[in-house]
């Protein structure tokens, strides 16, 4: 049997479901999913530390979910849309209600935070 071009292996299936096991990672993808993201505002939507964010985003990084871009001292962060895992992710993130109260609690605070 052949494998489909974009298809995952079962061990990349596998690393890509544990990573998305943790809710602050899952939720932190659902909105690098829509837009980039500056560390400290993901910090102040999440209500974690810095050196928290960091390390799921360092996770995330080294799996090739997101891509980040440094501008002078920030770094910014978004879903990578052309990585392989991209499809599978793009479909669990379409399964979370926009209406889960985690989700909206986490939207209001997206609103009050600015770092520029």
């Amino acid at each position: 049997m052949q494998r489909q071009h974009n298809a995952l292996s079962s061990e990349g299936v596998s690393q890509c479901l544990k990573l998305l096991s943790d809710t602050t990672r899952l939720l932190m993808l659902k909105f690098l999913k829509e837009k980039e993201y500056c560390v400290c505002e993901l910090t102040a939507i999440f209500g974690m530390s810095q050196p928290g964010i960091s390390q799921h985003l360092r996770k995330l990084k080294n799996a090739g979910l997101v891509r980040e871009r440094r501008e002078g001292q920030w770094r910014y962060y978004a879903i990578h849309p052309s990585g392989p895992e991209y499809a599978l992710v793009r479909s669990i993130l379409q399964q979370i209600d926009e209406k889960d109260g985690v989700l909206q609690t986490l939207r209001q605070k997206e609103v009050t935070v600015s770092c520029r």
